[in-house]
């Protein structure tokens, strides 16, 4: 019996290059695929399809985690958008952001894409949020091969457009990955009465380049949002391990205060090889005197139990 079209198609698929991830519609087209093949490969898990035109590898894409996926979207829209766009764009906001490599928290996952003018032909589609402002040459970099608004450019930008907390974690990663407060200061005093002005002041008025990740930044906001007495952030005590850092501390009341978050135990080393260090270390300061808290996402968004746990401590 002849196989049906659906058949062929999927069997098409299997030819599909070893090299390379991701393809538009014409590069499947070249390859020997139909639209009705395009289709099979969708329906049978083989490609997913990320935007209109612009295909990926299903492995590849399962295989990514969910920072990788956000930036695989922006890979995408550039890779699709080579023949359908003049390109009269740079990718700004949380895209640049991500192809900068800041932490970003709680935000969507479109691709952010800076116009100077509204285009009139071009479509953003459903998964692009365009913004529309001037910029300089001098405001866009290279980053990863694609055009994007510089690093402080990125940082102004969207922390004008988040609430506070979120700004603040973009704050205070790109401060400690490089960005010139001097320039993001000359950023803010030239936007003076926009959108969102209050909240790059605020942002830059309390940003600290000691928070090494998101959880961080948000359990030291939530800390000063609280009005609890302020710990020294990255706080360095001796045990007869040696010395060891803390993520916050109270060295009068030897208390400290860890932030557990889901990165610090899986991005790196082995989750159990992890956790036995970090109970030695731990055990090794208790005999020194100190006590711990220790917090998680969940409990940054309990505040009542939060402020509770540290008045308790302290008492």
């Amino acid at each position: 019996m002849d196989p049906t079209p659906t058949e062929t198609a999927v069997l098409k698929a299997r030819s599909l290059p070893e090299r390379g991830n991701m393809w538009r519609t014409d590069e499947l087209l070249r390859l020997g695929l139909n639209s009705r093949g395009i289709k099979a490969l969708v329906d049978s898990g083989e490609v997913r399809r990320l935007r209109y035109g612009c295909y990926v590898r299903a492995s590849r894409w399962n295989a990514l985690g969910a920072r990788g996926q956000a930036k695989a979207r922006i890979v995408a829209h550039a890779h699709g958008t080579l023949t359908t766009s003049t390109r009269g764009f740079v990718y700004s906001h949380l895209s640049a952001a991500r192809l900068h490599g800041l932490f970003v928290w709680g935000v969507d996952d479109k691709v952010h894409v800076l116009h100077p003018v509204r285009p009139s032909s071009d479509r953003w589609g459903k998964d692009v949020r365009g913004h529309t402002e001037s910029y300089r040459e001098d405001d866009v970099v290279e980053v990863q091969g694609l055009r994007a608004t510089s690093l402080e450019r990125t940082i102004s930008d969207c922390a004008r457009m988040l609430s506070y907390p979120k700004a603040l974690v973009i704050m205070d990663h790109g401060l400690r990955l490089g960005a010139d407060i001097s320039t993001l200061s000359n950023m803010a005093a030239a936007s003076a009465g926009r959108r969102g002005i209050r909240t790059l002041r605020k942002a830059l008025d309390n940003a600290d380049t000691r928070s090494e990740s998101a959880g961080e930044t948000l359990t030291r906001e939530l800390l000063q949002r609280l009005r609890i007495k302020p710990p020294q952030p990255q706080f360095e005590v001796q045990s007869r391990l040696g010395r060891h850092r803390m993520d916050f501390a109270w060295d009068e009341e030897k208390l400290a205060l860890e932030f557990d978050g889901r990165t610090k135990y899986f991005d790196y080393k082995p989750t159990d090889e992890v956790i036995f260090q970090e109970r030695r270390r731990e055990k090794a300061l208790v005999e020194e005197g100190w006590r711990f808290i220790r917090v998680e996402w969940q409990d940054l968004f309990q505040e009542r139990a939060f402020k509770e746990r540290i008045l308790r401590a302290f008492r």
